[in-house]
């Protein structure tokens, strides 16, 4: 497997890996962050919220990264990150608290969108599908250490200490990014100015990722409903809180590692067809685990399936956006991600009540959005024009 993609492409998914880290470490302490604060109905709005602004700020941040730059827009997402996270200690109302989540989002929305487009730059498109196998493992490795460790630290030194070890972790992955060389060219560089802030539709969606986009917004659900959900039905089984994450962790790493050239073989559509079938197994078992062993085997399969899909998603976005709008591009794909989120998040306000019963309901429904990613495909692939 030829990985020579450069010394760039390697520092920056190092700087990655310490960001996605920052994020996730918090994420196992939230359900119970905000019952403490008295929102024990209010989970959902968690990642609503934070995907919402996330969301919000993808055009401004995609346009950005395409005018003044890749590198000044990843700065940005790192202080935010950096800023939420040394605030919430001093967090004492629900609102404050859900008033940060937004802020962090805003971290989320530029950090990732000009690293996307960076990295799409750099990649070959004939090993671009294993490319983003292998930045997708930095991706699910800062998300498993996070999982994992958050709780820990956090029943070791308290949860303030968690949120300062997430803001020390994001500053690590900024510092990172000094030696990281930008990759917008310069003839296409401008200054900043206030005008680059007035977003245009064009500057909101492009067009030519709408494939991507769509299975990107049905898939993504799954993601938000996990999120909301897993820490909670690890403690009904009595196991660690970050669990759940670990194993998708771990699984996602040997999938991106092994199977991170399928779509450079098979094709995108056959591959995410394979991937969202799984993704949808995985999540009706997940709501029927109520063993150990269930709930392993259900977070192991939703590994493999966001380890086969998410880096095809990012390939085929990267085959789809021309050249000269990778930014806007990747903050479509980047703003379907955030809805998806949103609207699995918010189909738990509805349908949980922090019951083992109404969680078996609620992955059953949530499974139907990854079977609509499945149905949508195979009906792109043989209705529509050849698109790899």
């Amino acid at each position: 497997m030829n990985t020579s993609y450069g010394k760039n492409f390697w520092v920056l998914a190092l700087s990655m890996f310490f960001f996605m880290t920052s994020f996730n470490l918090i994420v196992p302490e939230l359900n119970d962050f905000i019952s403490a604060l008295g929102g024990e109905n209010q989970k959902g709005y968690i990642f609503i919220l934070f995907s919402l602004a996330s969301a919000i700020s993808r055009p401004v941040s995609g346009k950005l990264s395409d005018n003044i730059g890749r590198k000044k827009v990843m700065y940005i997402g790192v202080f935010l990150a950096i800023l939420s996270c040394v605030l919430y200690p001093i967090t004492t109302t629900v609102f404050l608290f859900l008033s940060l989540r937004m802020l962090h989002g805003f971290s989320a929305g530029f950090q990732p969108t000009g690293a996307t487009a960076m990295v799409t730059d750099i990649l070959p498109a004939d090993r671009r599908g294993q490319g983003m196998g292998i930045w997708g493992v930095f991706i699910s490795l800062g998300f498993g250490v996070g999982q994992f460790l958050g709780a820990k630290i956090a029943n070791f030194a308290g949860v303030d200490a968690l949120f300062f070890v997430a803001a020390f972790t994001a500053l690590i992955a900024g510092i990172l990014l000094i030696s990281v060389k930008e990759t917008l060219p310069l003839d296409q560089r401008v200054p900043f100015s206030f005008k680059l802030l007035k977003i245009k539709w064009n500057d909101v969606f492009e067009p030519s990722v709408l494939p991507a986009a769509m299975v990107m917004v049905l898939s993504a659900g799954c993601s938000g409903a996990v999120f909301v959900l897993a820490p909670d039905l690890a403690k009904f089984l009595g196991l660690d809180k970050g669990a759940y994450f670990m194993y998708y962790a771990i699984t996602t790493i040997v999938i991106r590692l092994t199977a991170g050239s399928l779509s450079d073989i098979i094709g995108r559509r056959k591959t995410l067809i394979i991937g969202f079938s799984i993704l949808a197994l995985s999540m009706l078992l997940t709501g029927l685990a109520k063993t150990e062993f269930t709930f392993i085997i259900s977070a192991l399969l939703f590994g493999v399936a966001t380890g086969i899909s998410s880096p095809t998603i990012m390939a085929w976005m990267g085959d789809l956006s021309d050249v000269k709008r990778r930014g806007a591009g990747s903050g479509t794909i980047f703003i379907a991600l955030e809805v998806g989120i949103m609207i699995g998040s918010a189909i738990t306000l509805f349908t949980y009540n922090n019951t083992l019963e109404s969680m078996t309901f609620t992955f059953e429904v949530i499974s139907l959005l990854a079977l609509s990613s499945v149905v949508y495909l195979i009906w792109h692939l043989f209705r529509r024009s050849s698109l790899t």
